[in-house]
């Protein structure tokens, strides 16, 4: 806030501040407050050697014994604005930029020095800084574009631009700008207040002069001397408007055109030229007189812009060789600001000259068509085509046909007259119509001209009828006398003309069946009746009926068809269900079909049977081999799995348990003897004893010296015992369950079936074992 009174900075004195409003309703009385100060003001940029003193505060309840203390805080304190804590006295630090701030607010307090108690309640005071002109104006844009029709007004309007100035506008005349130009003259003016850019000289040509490089600058200080500026440069492009018509480069044009040039082919180009832009530049062309109007036609090249003259027809130089027409051409967007310049279009005279070509000879048809009678002998003339050369020289002429139009060469022309004749008889059936092409050329030249001719064979009765459909019949056993069981039709290769007919007869030979008869309906068809009641199909199952077809040509022609009538099975309602013979020679009632499938399949069995017989016998085969085979260098692979500790068969389990048993004699069992030795007990029995292994094994040793059925080589001697009192001890783990082991196997109980065994051996502590140390391997 500001006070009321305006003092001096540093002198302190009293006064009343004014009331404020608060709330809607209230009004809230301030205190009396014993010291005051002024708003106080800093200049920017100081750049002097010592502190600026911003001001002095004081309070009136300093006596002046250095008790009290000012405390100074807010935006900038101690860094910006310092306070002597004694006198009061403000200093400001350093230099102030009022483009970055422009003013800061503080709060001022003094307080007991000793205690550090307020002695007055804080307040705000405000330090502006006081703006010096230190900004230069600067443009919004660098550079500016700007675009004005030609031909503008003095005055009109291009564009207007805008400087700013970062000083103060509200303290003196820092920020008061003045625009003023200083290129572009005279061509462009600029408002000094506003910025305007305005045009200054009437008629600017596009046409001459499209660009202008327009420097405007912008001053402050009122434009006066000592004041900054900054510039811009603006860019400003006249555009085009429809100030100019187009015009012909030439009065007269001269053209030519060869005679032999066909319809829509190009004779030449002109082109009037309009200097202005886009559809501005557009020209209309068309023709306006002339004798050659219905011979000639105009286009526009829509790239170019060009007038292109075109043969609307043939010209003939034999005919009429000069040509004269008129071409105008226009803008079809005037501007009418500028009617008043026109008239925008302009004409032209263009003169073609028709110049004389070698010209092919010209047939006097555009086409012929000619008719020859089918099966006409080689040489009959068919027609006569002819030509003329238009040249004033008039050449004979020559004709041929082209062997690409007539490959099989049916026809040849005489090249002398034109006269066309066939060179072999002519099938209507085979084909009717014959296009093929005559050229004319003149003798000693290249060119030619082509005419199609059209040549039509006429048909004659050569063709004997024939049936229109399948001749075979299907007739159910159980049809009736009289019942019509077909209704035949005939047709023929011949032009079939609307009182054609045909009529229908059996065979001499078969007339008087007694199975069928044929009855002719006079309309080209006839029927086929039944003269009897049942067929059998075990008696005969397919019959053949003759029948002759006439035509009523000149001369009348005739054939012999053969109807096949097939007996087929029926239900009740004489739908035809089969006409297989199969059902009725088969007993089973099977068809080809299943009977294949059923040996099929018998083989297939047999074919196993004989596979599985096969593997049996390989796999009987001894897997000893043959004695002049030295089983020591061969490796016998068992691909089998034991059975675990349930398989009892796979070893002796007696010997294992049982050491004083292995004594006993075991036969081999790897092969059949060829001589079977008296089965010889072994040493006395030594159960309750105690075995030496060295004994047991020198027992062993001599069993296999003295067996007769034992091969005559070494083998391998399985033994099933441990031994006993070893000084390596046992090597079995079943012997663990005898020791002081404090393992707990009950859990072996909760594994399955499969770990019973162990569960057994293992679970249980006080399980009666033998006192042994016989080990049994597993």
């Amino acid at each position: 806030h500001q006070s009321t009174e305006r003092l001096q900075q540093g002198h302190p004195s009293l006064h009343r501040h004014r009331e404020r409003a608060g709330k809607e309703g209230q009004v809230l009385h301030r205190s009396k407050r014993g010291w005051v100060w002024n708003q106080f003001f800093v200049i920017e940029e100081y750049t002097g050697p010592d502190p600026v003193l911003v001001g002095r505060l004081h309070s009136d309840v300093d006596s002046g014994k250095g008790r009290c203390k000012y405390i100074l805080s807010g935006e900038g304190a101690g860094t910006i604005f310092v306070i002597d804590d004694k006198t009061g006295n403000i200093h400001a630090t350093k230099t102030l930029d009022r483009e970055e701030q422009a003013q800061y607010t503080l709060t001022a307090q003094a307080v007991d020095r000793d205690t550090n108690k307020p002695l007055e309640p804080p307040s705000e005071f405000i330090v502006k800084v006081q703006d010096i002109n230190d900004n230069p104006p600067e443009f919004l844009h660098r550079p500016y574009f700007a675009r004005v029709p030609e031909m503008s007004n003095v005055g009109t309007s291009v564009m207007q631009v805008t400087a700013t100035d970062a000083d103060d506008p509200t303290y003196g005349n820092s920020a008061r700008l003045v625009y003023s130009i200083l290129q572009g003259q005279p061509y462009f003016s600029v408002e000094s207040q506003t910025g305007i850019i305005r045009t200054a000289l009437p008629n600017m040509d596009r046409e001459a002069r499209q660009e202008y490089d327009v420097v405007i600058q912008a001053k402050d200080m009122g434009g006066h001397m000592g004041g900054l500026s900054g510039t811009t440069e603006v860019k400003i492009t006249l555009t085009d408007v429809n100030d100019n018509p187009p015009k012909f480069p030439q009065s007269v044009y001269t053209m030519s055109v060869l005679e032999d040039k066909v319809s829509g082919e190009e004779v030449g180009r002109v082109k009037a030229k309009d200097p202005d832009q886009g559809e501005n530049g557009l020209v209309s062309y068309r023709l306006t007189e002339g004798d050659g109007l219905g011979v000639f036609e105009l286009t526009t090249d829509s790239q170019t812009r060009e007038a292109v003259i075109k043969l609307k027809k043939m010209v003939d130089y034999e005919t009429k060789r000069t040509y004269m027409l008129r071409i105008e051409g226009s803008n079809p967007h005037v501007d009418p600001r500028f009617t008043a310049w026109g008239p925008y279009r302009d004409e032209a005279t263009v003169k073609i000259m028709v110049e004389d070509a070698d010209e092919p000879p010209v047939f006097v048809a555009p086409s012929y068509n000619f008719e020859v009678e089918e099966n006409a002998p080689a040489g009959t003339q068919v027609g006569r085509v002819h030509a003329k050369d238009t040249d004033v020289a008039n050449n004979p002429v020559r004709y041929m046909i082209p062997r690409y139009t007539d490959v099989e060469q049916f026809f040849s022309v005489n090249s002398e007259d034109g006269m066309i004749t066939t060179t072999r008889p002519l099938d209507r059936e085979a084909q009717a119509w014959h296009n093929i092409s005559v050229a004319a050329a003149e003798i000693g030249h290249h060119q030619d001209t082509k005419v199609r001719v059209n040549i039509r064979v006429k048909d004659v009765n050569d063709n004997a009828p024939e049936f229109a459909t399948n001749n075979e019949i299907l007739i159910a056993f159980s049809y009736n006398y009289q019942y019509v069981i077909e209704t035949v039709s005939a047709v023929d290769k011949d032009e079939m003309a609307h009182r054609q007919h045909f009529t229908f007869s059996l065979a001499p030979e078969i007339a008087h069946n007694h199975n069928f008869s044929l009855k002719d309906n006079r309309d080209s068809t006839a029927s086929v009746h039944v003269l009897r009641k049942g067929f059998s199909r075990l008696t005969q199952d397919v019959y053949f009926l003759p029948v002759e077809i006439s035509d009523n040509g000149l001369p009348s022609l005739s054939s012999t068809q053969t109807l096949t009538v097939r007996v087929c099975s029926c239900d009740s309602r004489d739908t035809i269900l089969s006409c297989n013979v199969e059902p009725y020679v088969l007993p089973a009632g099977l068809s080809t079909g299943a009977l294949i499938a059923i040996l099929a399949c018998i083989v297939i069995l047999l074919a196993i049977v004989v596979l599985f017989v096969a593997l049996r016998r390989q796999k009987k085969e001894p897997l000893i081999l043959f004695e002049e085979e030295d089983i020591r260098e061969n490796i016998i692979t068992y691909d089998d799995e034991g059975g675990g500790e349930e398989d009892t068969e796979a070893f002796d389990i007696a010997t294992l348990q049982n050491p004083d048993g292995a004594n006993s004699f075991l036969p081999r069992k790897d092969m059949k003897p060829e001589l079977q030795g008296a089965l010889r007990p072994g040493p006395g029995s030594t159960r309750g004893h105690s075995v030496d292994v060295d004994d047991f094994i020198k027992s062993r040793i001599a069993e296999a010296d003295s067996d007769p059925t034992a091969p005559p080589y070494d083998s391998i001697q399985i033994y099933g015992y441990e031994g006993r009192d070893s000084v390596a001890g046992s090597l079995s783990s079943l012997e663990s369950v005898t020791t002081e082991s404090d393992l707990d196997y009950d859990y072996l109980q909760s594994w399955g079936p499969r770990f019973k065994r162990l569960a057994d051996l293992y679970g249980t502590k006080d399980y009666p074992m033998n006192d042994t140390d016989d080990g049994e391997d597993s």
